[in-house]
């Protein structure tokens, strides 16, 4: 009977181990994540401002790269559109 409980404390012992280990290894696996999510947005904002910055150097004509200009012009275009609706909004509001 001795012999029953000395394994079944084992089991039991083996058991909570493997358990808090399992709970350690998915901290660690979340807060990895996190730092994976935190460095990507970093990134998302550098690239937002590499955007901004070459968009400026466009707008003073010292961007000599053909595809950076033809997304600069995506852009201005796009700008253009805006600026359309945004009137067409101004009109339709003074109509009402």
């Amino acid at each position: 009977m001795a012999d029953f409980f000395d394994q079944l404390g084992k089991k039991v012992s083996d058991l909570a181990s493997d358990l808090s280990k399992k709970t350690g290894d998915t901290l660690e696996v979340q807060k990895l994540k996190s730092e994976i999510r935190s460095l990507k947005r970093g990134n998302q904002r550098d690239f937002v401002d590499i955007g901004k910055s070459v968009y400026e150097k466009f707008t003073k004509n010292e961007i000599q790269d053909m595809d950076m200009i033809a997304l600069c012009e995506a852009i201005e275009k796009r700008d253009e559109q805006i600026e359309k609706c945004e009137e067409k909004i101004v009109r339709i509001k003074e109509e009402m």
